[in-house]
């Protein structure tokens, strides 16, 4: 070994000595934000490091109920080739003399919020003040979905995938894919211009799942491409399997390549490099929507969070269970939008969460981190109010709803349903006569004058959830 390799390996000890000594005085809490399609990740990180700043609507967070958060500020994020996460961006969005919503994460990012906590107990006068940093990692719930992949050969999860794309609800969305891979022969010699006419009318079915409130499913970066877009570990769609065994040269080979190189070279090392670094997991869920949706859209829900939950059981015989060796210690599953209904209804929409994670535990035999589920606003939109109709009163909610031009107005959103079972048994049977047609979903914008100084951003339980997620660890 040169002279030079001998200084690096030392100085390369000494850098990772002077990190764990770091570590021990000034702790770390990794925190992943994710969620499935539109359920408001961007905003409720904005809003939690918005109220973590400045503290007055978090009563419920016992660190500051005890007053022992003495500051609390932003530092640069500790990774270094991870883009930040455009927290004043955002926050400007949302409290601008027009408020609007902002973009959705398309890509991971980072967030370091540093707190100076005073100790509790019966030596807090003889400690002084210790630093702990929360580092916020966001990243996109469509990458969440690729989980169940990493235990998933080609041929699985090409039987997996056109027997969903059969399922009512997606046949017509899938017409146009399933009509193009009915002409090509599997045992062909790999042609690419028919490998990306495949690849493309298969990432349109998944586009029109979505936008019809679906689960798009995995892989999630055919929706999220980046700097991917084009490549050959992009350019795949799921085949039957050919009736006679195919040639390394033939288009099914290739196909079950890619896949492979986009389990291995895309989805393993994210999962590697960030994901089985997380303490803590925050998993956003739109449950509103897939109720308004229909009974296909929350058995889709239910299926995805069992997939999740399965990959995330520790030590089990999956790839990413082994490598997160029980790290992730508590799992938050959050029903976002509860400013959508009237504070009535906040504790059905509450169970209705919580039967679907108790339902997803069950199915994928998890015992391992704690978990919760919770209905929560990251930033509260609507005011209540309470209308006479016919004789009887309605709990409203008035909010900006979106709109050219947007326009205030008080709605009654429906009868949220009272017994979550009856729900999770209609979409199981995927009943014609969903909920009766009583609910309907509402869009609102941002209110001027969420924010107010020293207050942080108006919200539902976002100090429940901190308590939950950070607490213990403050």
């Amino acid at each position: 070994m040169g002279l030079g390799a001998i200084s690096d390996a030392v100085l390369s000890r000494l850098e990772s000595g002077a990190a764990d000594a770091r570590a021990a005085f000034e702790p770390v809490v990794r925190l992943g934000v994710t969620g499935l399609a539109r359920s408001g990740k961007t905003v409720f990180i904005t809003s939690l490091v918005a109220n973590l700043l400045d503290r007055g609507r978090m009563l419920g967070f016992t660190p500051e109920a005890e007053g022992r958060i003495v500051a609390a500020y932003l530092q640069p994020q500790p990774d270094a080739t991870v883009p930040r996460f455009d927290y004043e961006g955002n926050l400007a969005a949302l409290t601008a003399t027009a408020p609007n919503w902002p973009d959705s994460t398309r890509a991971i990012s980072q967030l370091r919020l540093s707190l100076r906590l005073r100790p509790g107990g019966m030596l807090a006068s003889m400690r002084g003040a210790r630093m702990v940093h929360i580092d916020i990692i966001d990243y996109p719930g469509e990458w969440l979905l690729d989980l169940a992949l990493l235990d998933q050969s080609y041929a699985q999860w090409s039987q997996a995938a056109l027997a969903r794309a059969a399922k009512p609800g997606r046949a017509g969305m899938a017409k146009a894919w399933l009509a193009k891979l009915e002409g090509v022969d599997a045992l062909a010699v790999l042609d690419e211009p028919t490998a990306q006419s495949l690849a493309a009318a298969f990432t349109a079915y998944l586009q029109n799942t979505r936008d019809a409130g679906l689960s798009p499913g995995a892989p999630g970066r055919f929706l999220l491409p980046g700097d991917l877009a084009g490549s050959p570990a992009l350019t795949f769609a799921p085949m039957p399997p050919p009736a006679s065994r195919a040639r390394n040269t033939s288009l099914y080979r290739a196909f079950e390549r890619r896949y492979e190189a986009y389990r291995s070279e895309i989805v393993k090392p994210f999962f590697r490099q960030h994901f089985a670094r997380l303490d803590r997991q925050v998993v956003l869920l739109d449950v509103l929507d897939a109720l308004h949706t229909g009974p296909v859209a929350m058995q889709e829900m239910r299926d995805d969070l069992a997939s999740v939950l399965a990959a995330f059981r520790p030590g089990a015989d999956s790839w990413l269970g082994r490598l997160l060796r029980r790290r992730i210690d508590r799992i938050l599953f959050a029903a976002t939008k509860a400013d959508h209904l009237h504070h009535t209804s906040h504790d059905d929409l509450a169970a209705l969460t919580t039967a679907l994670l108790r339902e997803a535990r069950d199915r994928a035999a998890f015992a391992g981190a704690e978990t919760r589920g919770m209905a929560l606003a990251a930033l509260r939109a609507t005011v209540e109010q309470t209308l006479s109709h016919e004789g009887a009163a309605l709990n409203c909610v008035r909010g900006l709803l979106a709109g050219n031009p947007p326009r205030e107005a008080a709605l009654y959103p429906g009868a949220f349903p009272d017994d979550p079972d009856a729900v999770l048994n209609d979409a199981r049977a995927a009943q014609p006569q969903w909920l009766g047609g009583g609910f309907e979903l509402m869009s609102f914008l941002p209110q001027p004058g969420a924010r107010q100084k020293g207050m942080g951003l108006a919200h539902i339980r976002m100090d429940q959830a901190a308590e939950f997620l950070l607490a213990d660890r403050l």
